[in-house]
């Protein structure tokens, strides 16, 4: 099969298709990828703020390791069930964000355990990075508006420095990944920018 060379408005017809692709499999799939990576965030950083509260005890900040555990095995499990497609470049290139932002953030936890860091700022901050950038890519309003503003808030952990920035943390989930999913949920649609 022969290839055409594109001209410029080919080109970009071609990009704006792909954009539009990866924002019906977006609306086809509900928002449940944020679900997913936000109730387990909020549930998981509730449950080791508590525990630490009421025990003292930092064995229980081995419960972190639950959220790519049970976040990635949702995911399976969603994937499963959802239908198999053609995988456009934009869903190849949001697909190599995640999945650097989440090693990174999973190095970070790691490294955690043997040296003092600022892990919550840390781990906002990627998350933030890589949502805001999956929404500038997909155009999706609301989730760049929450994506700026978990990382510009991501500073808070670096402020608040007990327990507590543990809430902090989960309340940034909560408003950069579980509202943007039920909005998405709810709507069944994009808000386009």
């Amino acid at each position: 099969m022969e290839e055409k060379a594109l001209n410029e408005k080919e080109s970009l017809e071609l990009i704006s298709q792909m954009i539009r692709n990866t924002q019906q499999k977006l609306e086809r799939k509900n928002g449940i990828p944020f679900l997913i990576w936000g109730y387990v965030t909020v549930i998981v950083s509730l449950t080791v703020w508590y525990m630490l509260k009421i025990t003292m005890d930092a064995h229980w900040n081995y419960l972190w390791f639950l959220i790519p555990v049970l976040g990635y095995t949702a995911m399976l499990i969603f994937s499963q069930k959802e239908e198999k497609g053609m995988k456009t470049y934009i869903d190849k290139v949001i697909g190599y964000v995640w999945i650097c932002m989440g090693s990174a953030a999973l190095i970070v936890s790691i490294s955690a355990m043997f040296v003092w860091m600022p892990v919550y700022f840390i781990i906002l901050l990627l998350i933030g990075i890589g949502t805001t950038i999956t929404a500038l890519v997909i155009k999706f309003k609301l989730l760049i508006y929450l994506g700026f503003i978990c990382i510009m808030s991501s500073e808070i952990c670096l402020i608040i420095r007990d327990m507590n920035a543990i809430l902090v943390f989960a309340f940034m989930f909560l408003i950069m990944m579980v509202i943007p999913g039920h909005v998405l949920y709810a709507k069944k649609g994009i808000q386009h920018v």
